[in-house]
């Protein structure tokens, strides 16, 4: 499913799903108005469940790691994942998951190395902890018909409930979902995740051309007071994840541009590591849209706005009354392609290199170019603050092939800031992956990720991401 992603009212890139290894679902939502984390570019994703029996049975990977945070302070550590997955019937499947802390397991290997009491047997302890170094998960699906199912899963069982249920509906050109969390979780524009006792939402997406229209509609309803997921009572909460409701609807259009494309060179009778990665090529794409919400609730409060361009929410059709807020934007991104090799020799076959520019407001762009224009034509001093609203944030990502079906990749995204005369543009933070290229799939990979500034990592499967 193409999901569209939501221009998002506080500046930014657009909202979507996040991988997020804390949780043993593997995912989580992006709060609303915020900006996620730098996440590698998002493709089809099949449940992690699934990703998990899939490296089990065909990657030979009997355990799947993920490291959610330095345990010094107040992460998880390094975790360990299995699944045992059983098909009921055709179209009924049910999946047992297990979760390691290895940091809680080493602890307890070495309070037991240090116990030197013979009466003390190995066996007993072990199984008096195992409701504490392991974590289990039960989940089960069903497929009404090709195209519709229901899926349920539980996680964290006997330590603290977690689940969510999934109705999913393909219908001409369209996705509708329909997803209960309890509690659901949320990611901020820092890193935060956030518990929110009970989360309900209804999206609607169509299903995204390579070009042409797209659009997103959205009505989710939060309830219950939102907790920070690591227990810190002094962050301050998301506005938009207080008790209340949001309708939300998103529409662009999207071109793509073909400059420059190679189709001679390859080697005959050798399958390339992914197709979609098989012609050397540049390419460039664009998008604009529009956003618009409207929320009802204790979820309608927003923070103020810092800053001397205030004057931007003119143009941004906003309007709040007691427990009602409205809200409207433009959003646009422009990105470039090149890539070199075909993918299919041994060695240094792939090499391949991503910009994009993203305008998150439009309202704050026009007001912008609006105030440096008066300050040229006044030949008065430019504005730093219309400097930075004009700037757009600018992501790169470069991919290059190490050997066979395996390549590096990093994602690093740079901000622009002209109020720091030595440091105009900043690395804000960067995601290094290596990739593993599943051939016989066609278009395919296993992807194990680690973001330094957060302290996560995490393997999963993306399918035909190009």
């Amino acid at each position: 499913m193409g999901r569209l992603r939501w221009a998002e009212e506080g500046g930014g890139r657009w909202e979507l799903d996040m991988e997020a290894p804390v949780t043993m679902e593997g995912t989580a939502r992006a709060v609303p108005g915020d900006l996620l984390p730098l996440g590698l570019s998002r493709s089809r994703r099949i449940t992690r469940p699934k990703q998990l029996d899939f490296m089990h049975r065909f990657m030979a990977s009997p355990l799947v790691p993920s490291f959610a945070g330095d345990p010094a302070n107040g992460g998880q550590g390094l975790l360990l994942h299995h699944a045992h997955t059983f098909d009921l019937t055709e179209n009924w499947s049910t999946t047992i998951l297990e979760q390691l802390d290895v940091q809680k397991f080493s602890l307890l290997f070495k309070e037991f190395a240090s116990n030197h009491v013979k009466e003390i047997s190995w066996p007993k302890t072990i199984f008096k902890h195992l409701l504490d170094i392991f974590s289990w998960g039960l989940g089960t699906e069903f497929l009404f018909t090709q195209s519709s199912s229901f899926l349920v899963e539980m996680y964290n069982i006997k330590k603290g409930n977690r689940g969510k249920a999934i109705f999913q509906q393909k219908l001409p050109h369209h996705n509708l979902t329909l997803e209960t969390a309890w509690p659901g979780l949320f990611v901020d524009n820092n890193g935060t995740y956030w518990d929110v006792p009970l989360s309900l939402a209804i999206d609607l997406a169509s299903i995204s051309p390579s070009s042409g229209l797209s659009y997103h509609l959205c009505l989710q309803h939060n309830s219950g007071k939102p907790k920070h997921f690591g227990g810190d009572q002094t962050t301050q909460v998301p506005p938009s994840l207080l008790p209340g409701l949001c309708a939300r609807a998103a529409a662009s259009i999207k071109e793509n541009w073909s400059i420059w494309r190679k189709k001679e060179g390859k080697l005959r009778m050798v399958q390339p590591y992914d197709v979609f990665l098989s012609d050397p090529h540049i390419t460039a794409s664009g998008v604009i849209g529009a956003v618009a919400s409207a929320s009802f609730g204790d979820c309608s409060a927003r923070l103020p706005i810092e800053g001397g361009l205030e004057r931007c929410k003119a143009f941004r059709l906003y309007a709040q009354k007691t427990n009602l807020a409205v809200f409207a934007d433009l959003f646009a991104s422009v990105s470039c392609t090149a890539q070199h090799g075909n993918f299919q020799r041994l060695f240094l076959d792939l090499t391949r290199f991503n910009a994009r520019l993203d305008f998150p407001s439009g309202s704050a762009f026009l007001t912008g170019v609006a105030h440096l224009s008066q300050d040229l034509y006044n030949s008065r001093q430019l504005n730093l603050e219309a400097i930075r609203a004009v700037c757009p944030e600018l992501t790169v990502s470069l991919q290059q092939q190490i050997a066979g079906p395996f390549s590096f990749r990093v994602d690093s995204r740079i901000l622009f800031d002209p109020k720091d005369r030595y440091h105009i543009a900043r690395l804000d933070e960067s995601i290094f992956a290596i990739d593993w290229a599943l051939k016989v799939l066609g278009s395919a990979k296993a992807t194990a990720w680690y973001s330094p500034k957060h302290r996560e990592a995490m393997v999963e499967l993306r399918f035909f991401e190009s």
